[in-house]
Protein backbone atom coordinates (compact mmCIF):
# COMPACT_ATOMS: atom_id res chain seq x y z
CA UNK A 1 0.00 0.00 0.00
CA UNK A 2 1.53 3.44 -1.04
CA UNK A 3 0.17 6.91 -1.19
CA UNK A 4 1.21 10.06 -3.12
CA UNK A 5 0.74 13.30 -0.83
CA UNK A 6 1.53 17.17 -2.08
CA UNK A 7 3.34 19.44 0.87
CA UNK A 8 5.59 22.06 0.57
CA UNK A 9 5.06 22.28 -3.41
CA UNK A 10 5.98 18.97 -4.03
CA UNK A 11 5.01 15.45 -4.10
CA UNK A 12 6.21 12.42 -2.28
CA UNK A 13 5.10 8.94 -2.44
CA UNK A 14 4.68 7.18 0.82
CA UNK A 15 4.66 3.95 2.71
CA UNK A 16 3.67 3.29 6.32
CA UNK A 17 6.67 2.58 8.14
CA UNK A 18 8.89 4.92 5.30
CA UNK A 19 10.83 7.93 6.96
CA UNK A 20 10.77 10.85 4.28
CA UNK A 21 12.47 14.54 4.49
CA UNK A 22 9.57 17.34 3.44
CA UNK A 23 9.93 21.03 3.10
CA UNK A 24 9.85 22.54 7.63
CA UNK A 25 6.73 22.48 8.80
CA UNK A 26 5.49 23.78 12.17
CA UNK A 27 4.59 21.02 14.58
CA UNK A 28 7.11 19.47 17.52
CA UNK A 29 8.92 16.49 17.58
CA UNK A 30 7.02 13.24 18.47
CA UNK A 31 3.63 15.22 17.44
CA UNK A 32 1.13 13.48 15.38
CA UNK A 33 0.58 15.27 12.31
CA UNK A 34 -2.44 14.75 9.74
CA UNK A 35 -1.44 15.19 5.84
CA UNK A 36 -4.68 15.86 3.85
CA UNK A 37 -3.44 16.82 0.09
CA UNK A 38 -3.53 13.12 -0.81
CA UNK A 39 -3.37 12.46 -4.39
CA UNK A 40 -3.16 8.94 -5.17
CA UNK A 41 -4.31 5.27 -2.99
CA UNK A 42 -2.90 2.39 -4.03
CA UNK A 43 -3.97 -0.52 -1.91
CA UNK A 44 -2.93 -4.08 -3.24
CA UNK A 45 -5.03 -3.88 -7.27
CA UNK A 46 -6.78 -0.96 -6.27
CA UNK A 47 -5.90 2.33 -7.41
CA UNK A 48 -7.84 5.29 -6.23
CA UNK A 49 -6.59 8.49 -7.84
CA UNK A 50 -8.41 12.28 -6.99
CA UNK A 51 -9.13 15.20 -9.28
CA UNK A 52 -6.80 16.55 -7.84
CA UNK A 53 -7.20 15.98 -4.51
CA UNK A 54 -8.59 12.44 -2.89
CA UNK A 55 -12.01 13.58 -0.71
CA UNK A 56 -11.62 12.29 2.87
CA UNK A 57 -8.33 10.47 2.46
CA UNK A 58 -5.39 10.99 4.94
CA UNK A 59 -2.14 9.99 5.61
CA UNK A 60 -0.98 10.03 9.51
CA UNK A 61 2.72 10.83 9.97
CA UNK A 62 4.98 11.68 13.42
CA UNK A 63 7.26 14.03 13.40
CA UNK A 64 10.71 12.45 14.11
CA UNK A 65 13.12 15.33 13.55
CA UNK A 66 13.50 19.17 13.19
CA UNK A 67 16.80 19.74 11.68
CA UNK A 68 18.89 21.52 8.33
CA UNK A 69 20.40 20.06 5.66
CA UNK A 70 24.04 19.88 4.95
CA UNK A 71 25.37 23.43 3.48
CA UNK A 72 25.88 23.45 0.18
CA UNK A 73 27.82 25.98 -1.88
CA UNK A 74 26.62 28.52 -4.53
CA UNK A 75 29.55 30.12 -6.70
CA UNK A 76 29.16 32.24 -9.57
CA UNK A 77 31.81 33.72 -11.34
CA UNK A 78 31.78 35.96 -14.39
CA UNK A 79 34.85 35.27 -16.82
CA UNK A 80 36.98 38.37 -17.29
CA UNK A 81 34.93 40.45 -15.43
CA UNK A 82 36.91 40.17 -12.00
CA UNK A 83 33.32 39.03 -10.30
CA UNK A 84 32.93 36.46 -8.15
CA UNK A 85 30.66 35.32 -5.41
CA UNK A 86 30.79 32.65 -2.77
CA UNK A 87 27.47 31.88 -0.91
CA UNK A 88 26.36 29.01 1.39
CA UNK A 89 22.63 27.69 1.90
CA UNK A 90 21.22 25.12 4.39
CA UNK A 91 17.26 24.20 3.69
CA UNK A 92 15.34 23.87 6.78
CA UNK A 93 13.53 20.17 6.65
CA UNK A 94 10.89 18.33 8.97
CA UNK A 95 11.48 14.01 9.37
CA UNK A 96 8.44 12.57 8.95
CA UNK A 97 7.99 8.43 9.95
CA UNK A 98 4.56 7.51 8.03
CA UNK A 99 2.22 5.55 10.63
CA UNK A 100 -1.28 5.42 8.33
CA UNK A 101 -2.93 5.69 5.02
CA UNK A 102 -6.18 6.13 5.70
CA UNK A 103 -8.84 6.17 2.62
CA UNK A 104 -12.35 7.39 2.10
Amino acid sequence: MYAVIKTGGRQYRVEPGQIVRVNKLEAAVGETISLAEVLLVKDGDTLKAGTPLLDGATVSATVVEQDRAKKIIVFKKKRRQGYQKKQGHRQDYTALKITAINQA
